[in-house]
C-alpha cells in the first residue's frame, strides 16, 4: 500500500515550479511542519523507503526442489517407485524434503540476521519539527519536510534547496557524471546524491519509490556477488559432479555388459550420484557466513557484504586512518602562539577566541570542540553574532564566519590549515618565517597546527597566530599494531598532518619511521612511477595525506599482489574504500563512507579491526575444513561403490543407505559453523593443492580400511550379503563421522577441543546411524557385538589417519615454511 500512496504525493513535476508555490502546495514553510502534521502524512504517503518486493515464501521453498541436484533425487524417487522399493522411496524422499527444508530455514534466517545488521545502519537525517531540529530516521521523512544538510550526507529524499550558499554535490550514483556539479537556492538534489561540500536547508518534495532514484531503483533487480572463496568451493562442487557422473558411467556399462536388470542399475546410480554430490555446500556456505557475520556484529563490527568476510582473512596490508582509529580523537588546545608579541596574554586570549568565532559547537567537529573548550570564557562569544558560517572542507582546508560585533561592526574570521591561511593573508610576507618556525616547533612535539586570522577595516585578511592541537594515541593502539604485525598483517598510517607530527606518532605507536609526504606523490613518468609504488609498499605510513592518495596508495599496493584493507570516515574517503579489497567505515562516519565500506565499526579503535580479521580468518578455517571433509568422503563412497561393483560384482550397500548416509551428513556437517578453531598467523589463501592434497590421502586410504573390513566380514567371518551390506553400511558412517574431527585441525585431531554443537551433532547422528544398523532399520540387522566391531575398527584407522594426515601437512608444508600455525590461539564460535 505505502507504494501506491508514494505515488499519490508530489514528484517530478515539482522540481521546476517556483520555489514559493512549492511551499503553498505542500502546506509548508521553512519553518517545518508540526510532529503531528508529518505523522498524518506518513500515513498518506508511507515510508521514505523503496518497498522491496516481497517474495512468495512457498515458493520460494518450492525453488528448493528445482534444479539439477532436486531433479536427480527425484528421477530416483520415481524409479524407487516403479521398481516398487518402497523404504527406498521414503527415504529418498525424507532426503529431498530435508534439505529442502534445511536450506530454506537457514537462508531465511541468514536473510533476517543481515536485515537486522543492516537496520543499525538506517540514514539518519537532520529534520525541523515542531520549529525545533531533531535527528530522525530517513524512513519518517514526508513531503514537506525541511531538512538540514551538510557536507558528507547523502540526500534522504528528492528535494528543493532553500536559502543559502551554493553546495557542491555528487551525482555520480545517479547520472554517472564523475564530478560534483553546483546547486544553489532553488535548485534541486535528489536522493542518493551526495553533498562534497557546503551547508543548507532544503525542502522535501518526493519520497520514497516517488523519488528519481526510488524509480530507478524499482527497475533494477538486485544482483548477488560470489566471493572468491565461495567461486572455488562452487569448482570443488562441480569437480565432484564430474567424478561422479565418470565413475557411474562406467559402473552403468559394466552392469549393461553383465546383464544386470536395468532398473535397479540406473536407480542405484542415480542416489549413488546424489549422495557424491554436496547438496548440503550452499547452506553449510549461508549458515558459516551468517553466523560470522552474526559474531561480527557482537565484536562492534557491521558486515554489509557477506563476502567482505573472506576478503578481510586474506588482508595483508591495512592502511588506516590516524585520527580516532590510531588516536583518542580527542583534540586538547595548547599554548597558542602569536604574531605579535606585544601584550603576548592578551593577544593569544584574542587568537583563541577568533579561532572560536570561526568554530560551531553543533557541528561535533573534534577541531571546533577543542577550540571551544579551550577558550578560557565561554561567555566571551555572547557578545558578537553569526551571520554566516562556511563549514570546514576537503578542498578549501579551512572554516569561514562573518561575524557581527556589538557595536554593529562587521568582520570575518577563518581558522584551517596553517598554509592556506598564510596564503589568504595581506601580511604573510612579514610573518611567515617566525609562523614556519613556530610550526615546526608544534610538529616536532606533536602537535597539530591551526592557522587563524581575520579581516580589518579593509576587509584584508591579517594573519594572528597559531594554536597547537595534541591527539594522544589510543591507550592500546601499540600493543594492537604489534597483533596485527604478529598476525601477518602489516599497518600504515595515513594522516593529512605534517611530516614531523605524522614521524612522531608513528615512533609512539610503534609503526616505524618511514614515513612518506603524500604531496609528493603527483608522479607521471613511468620509472618514477615504478618508483613510487615501491615506495608505497616499503613505507610505515603517509603524511599530508588528501583524498586522491589514499584511492592511489590502495591501487599501489593492490598492483604489488596484497589484499588491502582501508579505513575511512569522510565523504572523501569514499573512493579508497570502494577501491579497496575490504573497505571499513569506522565508528561515527559519513552516510557517504558507510555506503561505500564492506564493513561498518560501531567501536572505535583499530583492536576492533584485529578482533574482525581474527573472526574472518576463523570463519575461512571452517570452511576449509568443510571443503576437505567433503572432497574425502566423496572420495571415500565414489572409489569403495566403483571398485565394489567392478572388482566383485556386488553392491556393498544399497541405495536406501547411500541417501541414510548422505541424511545424517548433511545434518551434522551444519554445526561445523560453529566449532572452535584456531586463527592462522598468516593471511588465508585459498591453497588447492594442500585441500586436495590431504583430501585426497583421507579419501584413498578410506577406501583401503573400507575394503579391509569388507574381506573381514566376507572371508573371515563369513557373513551373508545383506549383512555385509549392514556392516559396511556403519562403517562408512562412523568413518566419515569422524572425518570431521580430522579435517578440523591440522595438528593431532586432539590439540583443538571441538565445539558442544559439532560433537552433539556428530555422536547424536551416530547413535542414530548404530542403532539403525543394530536393530535393523530399512536393513538387515546387525547387532550389538558386530556394531562394536565397527566401532573398534573405525576408530583404529581414525588414530591412523591422523598420522596420515600430519605426514601429509609436513610433505605439502616443507620445514621452515612458516604457515602461521604456531601463531593460533583457540576461539569458541569466534
Amino acid at each position: 500500500m505505502g507504494s501506491k500512496r508514494q505515488q499519490q504525493g508530489p514528484g517530478r513535476e515539482w522540481e521546476t515550479v517556483d520555489i514559493e508555490e512549492l511551499l503553498h502546495t505542500l502546506a509548508s514553510s521553512p519553518a517545518g511542519l508540526s510532529q503531528a502534521e508529518a505523522l498524518r502524512r506518513l500515513r498518506e504517503y508511507g515510508s521514505n523507503e523503496i518497498q522491496e518486493r516481497k517474495t512468495n515464501q512457498l515458493l520460494k521453498f518450492l525453488t528448493y526442489f528445482w534444479g539439477p541436484i532436486p531433479w536427480m533425487i527425484e528421477v530416483a524417487v520415481v524409479l524407487s517407485a516403479l521398481a516398487r522399493h518402497w523404504p527406498d522411496l521414503v527415504i529418498i524422499l525424507l532426503l529431498l524434503f530435508a534439505n529442502g527444508v534445511i536450506g530454506f530455514w537457514e537462508e531465511h534466517q541468514a536473510g533476517n540476521a543481515i536485515a537486522a545488521l543492516q537496520a543499525k545502519l538506517a540514514l539518519k537525517a537532520q529534520v525541523k519539527r515542531d520549529q525545533q531540529w531533531t535527528t530522525l530516521e530517513s524512513r519518517e521523512l514526508v513531503p514537506g519536510d525541511v531538512i538540514h544538510l551538510r557536507l558528507g550526507d547523502i540526500v534522504p529524499a528528492d528535494a528543493r534547496l532553500l536559502d543559502g550558499y551554493t553546495l557542491q554535490v555528487d551525482q555520480s550514483a545517479l547520472t554517472g557524471e564523475s564530478l560534483p556539479t553546483t546547486r544553489s537556492s532553488g535548485d534541486v538534489v535528489f536522493s542518493g546524491s551526495i553533498l562534497r561540500r557546503g551547508e543548507i536547508n532544503a525542502l522535501v518534495f518526493a519520497t520514497g519509490g516517488s523519488t528519481y532514484f526510488g524509480k530507478t531503483a524499482e527497475l533494477v533487480q538486485s544482483a548477488h556477488s560470489v566471493s572468491h572463496f565461495q567461486q572455488a568451493v562452487l569448482k570443488i562442487g562441480n569437480y565432484l559432479i564430474l567424478l561422479a557422473v565418470l565413475l557411474v558411467s562406467v559402473i552403468m556399462v559394466v552392469a549393461l555388459l553383465r546383464g544386470d536388470p536395468l532398473l535397479t542399475t540406473l536407480q542405484f546410480a542415480l542416489v549413488l550420484t546424489v549422495a557424491a554430490i554436496p547438496v548440503a555446500m550452499p547452506t553449510v556456505l549461508s549458515v558459516t557466513m551468517a553466523v560470522g557475520a552474526r559474531l561480527l556484529t557482537k565484536r562492534g563490527a557491521i558486515v554489509t557484504r557477506l563476502a567482505a568476510i573472506e576478503e578481510l582473512a586474506g588482508v595483508d596490508v591495512l592502511c588506516s586512518d590516524k585520527t580516532g582509529t590510531l588516536t583518542q580523537n580527542l583534540l586538547t588546545l595548547g599554548t597558542p602562539f602569536c604574531v605579535d608579541p606585544s601584550g603576548y596574554e592578551n593577544n593569544t586570549r584574542l587568537v583563541t577566541l577568533y579561532a572560536a568565532l570561526a568554530s560551531r559547537s553543533d557541528n561535533k567537529d573534534p577541531i571546533d570542540r577543542a577550540v571551544l573548550d579551550g577558550l578560557a570564557e565561554r561567555q566571551d562569544l555572547d557578545r558578537y553574532q553569526l551571520l554566516h558560517f562556511q563549514p570546514f572542507d576537503p578542498v578549501h582546508k579551512r572554516t569561514e564566519a562573518t561575524i557581527r560585533r556589538g557595536d554593529g561592526q562587521e568582520f570575518r574570521v577563518t581558522k584551517g590549515a596553517p598554509q592556506v591561511i598564510l596564503a589568504l593573508s595581506c601580511n604573510r610576507a612579514k610573518v611567515s618565517g617566525i609562523v614556519e618556525l613556530a610550526i615546526s616547533g608544534f610538529a616536532a612535539r606533536g602537535f597539530r597546527s591551526l592557522g587563524v586570522a581575520r579581516t580589518d577595516a579593509h576587509d584584508h585578511w591579517q594573519f594572528l597566530g597559531v594554536l597547537p592541537l595534541f591527539d594522544p594515541p589510543r591507550r592500546e593502539a601499540r600493543a594492537t599494531i604489534a597483533t596485527a604485525h604478529r598476525m601477518g598483517v602489516m599497518v600504515k598510517m595515513l594522516t593529512g598532518d605534517q611530516l614531523p607530527i605524522a614521524v612522531e606518532t608513528a615512533e609512539k605507536l610503534g609503526l616505524g619511521s618511514m614515513i612518506l609526504d603524500a604531496s609528493g606523490f603527483e608522479l607521471s613518468q613511468t620509472d618514477q612511477s615504478w618508483r613510487l609504488q615501491d615506495s608505497i609498499e616499503q613505507a610505515d605510513g603517509f603524511a599530508q595525506v588528501f583524498p586522491e592518495h589514499k584511492f592511489q596508495i590502495v591501487q599501489a599496493l593492490q598492483q604489488h599482489g596484497h589484499i588491502v584493507g582501508m579505513t575511512g570516515d569522510g565523504v572523501n574517503d569514499a573512493p579508497a574504500l570502494k577501491q579497496a579489497d575490504c573497505g571499513i567505515a569506522v565508528s561515527d562516519s559519513t552516510d557517504a563512507a558507510r555506503s561505500a565500506a564492506s564493513i561498518v565499526l560501531m567501536s572505535p579503535g583499530l583492536s576492533v579491526i584485529i578482533d574482525a580479521i581474527k573472526v574472518s580468518r576463523r570463519i575461512f578455517q571452517r570452511m576449509t575444513s568443510y571443503a576437505i571433509y567433503r572432497i574425502a568422503e566423496t572420495l571415500r563412497v565414489l572409489l569403495f561403490m566403483t571398485a565394489s561393483i567392478l572388482a566383485f560384482n556386488f553392491y556393498p550397500v544399497t541405495p536406501v543407505m547411500i541417501v541414510m548416509l548422505a541424511l545424517l551428513n548433511d545434518g551434522a556437517i551444519l554445526s561445523i559453523a560453529y566449532d572452535n578453531v584456531l586463527y592462522s598467523n598468516c593471511p588465508e589463501r585459498w591453497n588447492m593443492r594442500i585441500v586436495l592434497g590431504v583430501a585426497s590421502a583421507l579419501g584413498v586410504v578410506g577406501v583401503v580400511s573400507a575394503f579391509g573390513l569388507f574381506y573381514l566380514g566376507e572371508r573371515i567371518f563369513h557373513l551373508d550379503r545383506s549383512h555385509l551390506q549392514t556392516l559396511m553400511y556403519l562403517k562408512l558412517s562412523v568413518a566419515g563421522h569422524l572425518t570431521i574431527f580430522l579435517t578440523r585441525t591440522r595438528g593431532p585431531f586432539w590439540s583443538i577441543r571441538p565445539s558442544r554443537i559439532l560433537l552433539v551433532a556428530v555422536c547424536g547422528t551416530q547413535l542414530l546411524a548404530t542403532l539403525i544398523a543394530v536393530y535393523g532399520w530399512f536393513m538387515a540387522p546387525l547387532g550389538w557385538n558386530w556394531a562394536l566391531v565397527v566401532w573398534g575398527y573405525a576408530l583404529i584407522w581414525f588414530m591412523l589417519n591422523d598420522r596420515l594426515k600430519l605426514m601429509v601437512y609436513r610433505f605439502l608444508i616443507p620445514k621452515g615454511k612458516d604457515d602461521g600455525e604456531g601463531f593460533r590461539e583457540a576461539g569458541s564460535m569466534g
